[in-house]
């Protein structure tokens, strides 16, 4: 683990326009520099790096960040692999936390797991290459499913000799323990001694995210596969390899599917590497897997975009159904191709070239709603059944993160299926319900309850707002670029007491006053973690956030911190010489008026659905009346601010 000592040397250390110029060509541009944006198809320079704030943007596709986001998009690598990058550039050090006896014997023994996991992928291959057997059984069965050289040694294919303890006997004499051999899956011990467990079989190799081999999957070549289901045997799990949590390849796929956008999901080995030999590379596979968070979460580090693609048969339309609420959960965008029968991706691909397979794909995709309900609608004319099947699809938009997205999708279920669109609202109203009434996970076996914040008034305002604003972004791009700067210095409170407040301490208390929160958790964080630094004597919200050991906060903090017109800081001198506080009150005013509109729109569609009904009408009536005035006095308080 390294220690943020070392990170804020590393950080310290790093030039982002020497670390982007091995990457992509710059050019001199004012004080920042120029290029082709590395993330996209770029035909003019879009890409702006700042040497002043060492943060890149690029204003076309909206990638960015600082020198470790960068190289983790780029590289498609992890955040500690990105530091050690960097460290190794400029000869920095790694110092890491002094591990206990227990983590250096678990370390050591990864380590030795993937030592000899990559001894033996290169045994495997080495056999497929240039042993007797292994060209005469192995390299026969890939020729006859028609793979090229070239993929054969992109995907590091092999092939275990029939002899039971082969790859055994040939670890030991190479000097490797018996101990990994079992750890590992390679070996398994019975009674009678350890054994090889994919003698005979043709091997393919599975490498994580980062490329290292992990475990590996075998297919019986021999007359035993007639009549038996099972032709494939993989690696067991392990300290190193956990089926549910990787992607047969994902580490040959990772930098197509961030260049296509999008990524193709199929169900075994030979889909992947037809695909790749056919031109498609952004594919991987679970490999008959139930499709895990673990997977999903994987894939979205690189794309929000996924298209199911299997086989028109019974098990291929199973796997494209289990599959969708969790994706649809992550917030992922999916696409459905269900191949014509008797055909699968191997096969497909192996008749068609990439751009033919595209097309097809572009042609006869459909998104969810589309496929479910050809699915569960086709031939149904019963009442009860067709309603059975309308809810199922309605459970699934429920799951949906984004409200906006929801909404959508919501409306074309609606068009689609000639069902009035407020009785969807309710039935998924009631299903969102369902899930936040749901204890959380690991509450049910301790019986712990989920603390809830004080209910507002009932003039008051909602917590929080539906979904992210534009005067959100504001106030959090505030707060990371001047969450330190005081802008009440010895006030006087309610109680007499002299109080200092900067802008993050200012924001805080202002919003506090009415539970009020940010809808997005990444601004909520950002804001908690400015307040509980505020007391540090050399806390600075920018390098602070810039530099953040969470990626996903350190990129947001640079997108945020980036001017669409200017990377400079001339905006900022004027702000803090002018008017950041009236700036920041300004802010917060428009959130409160932003929630207090949004819950005019919410009692509005509220006394809609009640119709003539008095005794629905009356409340609504009398709290849209007093949120009206809140609204007014709102306005008038507004007026009365100089807007920065």
């Amino acid at each position: 683990m390294i220690d943020r000592a070392t990170v804020d040397k590393i950080m310290e250390a790093t030039n982002i326009v020497e670390v982007v110029s091995e990457f992509v060509n710059l050019r001199k541009s004012g004080v920042n520099y120029k290029g082709l944006c590395p993330f996209h198809d770029d035909k003019t320079p879009s890409f702006m790096v700042s040497p002043a704030r060492q943060i890149c943007k690029c204003f076309s596709c909206g990638e960015g960040g600082n020198a470790v986001n960068f190289l983790m998009k780029h590289e498609q690598i992890t955040y500690p692999e990105a530091l050690r990058w960097l460290a190794k550039k400029y000869n920095i050090e790694i110092q890491e936390r002094e591990l206990t006896d227990d983590e250096k014997r678990e370390q050591s023994d990864r380590e030795s797991m993937f030592v000899v996991n990559e001894w033996a992928c290169q045994y495997f291959h080495e056999i497929l290459k240039n042993d007797v057997d292994g060209i005469a059984i192995g390299k026969q069965y890939f020729r006859s499913r028609g793979i090229r050289d070239d993929i054969i040694e992109k995907f590091q294919l092999g092939f275990a000799l029939t002899k039971r303890d082969a790859l055994a006997n040939e670890a030991r004499r190479k000097g490797f323990k018996d101990e990994f051999l079992i750890k590992t899956g390679l070996c398994y011990e019975n009674e009678k001694g350890i054994y090889d467990r994919f003698a005979g079989r043709a091997i393919f190799p599975w490498l994580n995210v980062s490329g290292k081999v992990v475990a590996f999957g075998g297919r019986k070549l021999d007359a035993a596969t007639k009549g038996v289901q099972q032709k494939y045997v993989n690696s067991p799990d392990s300290e190193i390899y956990h089926k549910e949590r990787e992607l047969y390849g994902i580490y040959q796929a990772k930098k197509a599917i961030v260049k296509e956008e999008c990524v193709y999901m199929v169900e075994g080995y030979t889909d992947v590497i037809a695909m790749h030999q056919c031109g498609l590379e952004n594919v991987v596979a679970n490999s008959g897997t139930a499709l895990s968070n673990y997977q999903i979460r994987l894939l979205h580090r690189f794309t929000n975009n996924i298209v199911l693609l299997y086989d028109g048969d019974e098990a291929g339309i199973h796997a494209a159904m289990r599959g969708t609420d969790m994706l649809l959960q992550e917030g992922m965008n999916i696409k459905v191709l269900l191949l014509p029968d008797g055909d699968d991706p191997d096969s497909f691909a192996r008749k068609h070239t990439a751009q033919q397979f595209k097309d097809y794909i572009e042609q006869h995709q459909t998104d969810f709603i589309q496929f479910k309900t050809d699915l569960l609608l086709k031939g149904v004319t019963d009442p009860i059944k067709r309603a059975e099947a309308i809810n199922n699809i309605v459970r699934s938009i429920s799951v949906i993160p984004d409200n906006v997205v929801r909404d959508t999708y919501l409306s074309d279920c609606a068009r689609r299926l000639e069902v009035n669109e407020s009785t969807l609202i309710n039935q998924l109203n009631k299903y969102i319900a369902q899930e936040r009434e749901r204890p959380q996970e690991g509450t049910a076996a301790t019986g712990a309850t989920e603390e809830k914040a004080p209910a507002p008034d009932a003039i008051g305002l909602h917590t929080s707002l539906e979904q992210t604003t534009e005067v959100e972004r504001l106030l959090v791009r505030a707060i990371i670029r001047h969450g330190d700067e005081i802008i009440f210095d010895n006030v006087e409170a309610d109680d007499g007491q002299l109080i200092t407040l900067n802008v993050a301490q200012y924001i805080d208390y202002d919003l506090g006053l009415d539970n009020l929160q940010f809808s997005d958790a990444r601004y909520q964080r950002i804001l908690q973690e400015a307040v509980d630094h505020s007391q540090d004597p050399d806390f600075k919200a920018e390098p602070y956030f810039m530099q953040h050991p969470d990626p996903a906060i350190s990129q947001l903090a640079a997108t945020l911190a980036i001017d669409r017109h200017q990377l400079s800081r001339s905006f900022e001198v004027k702000q803090r010489a002018g008017a950041m506080r009236q700036h920041v009150e300004h802010l917060i005013l428009d959130f409160r008026m932003d929630i207090i509109n949004q819950q005019l729109k919410h009692l509005n569609r509220q006394m809609k659905e009640a119709g003539s009904d008095m005794q629905k009408l009356r409340p609504l009536m009398e709290e849209y009346k007093q949120a009206q005035e809140l609204r007014n006095a709102l306005a008038k308080q507004r007026g009365t601010d100089i807007v920065v």
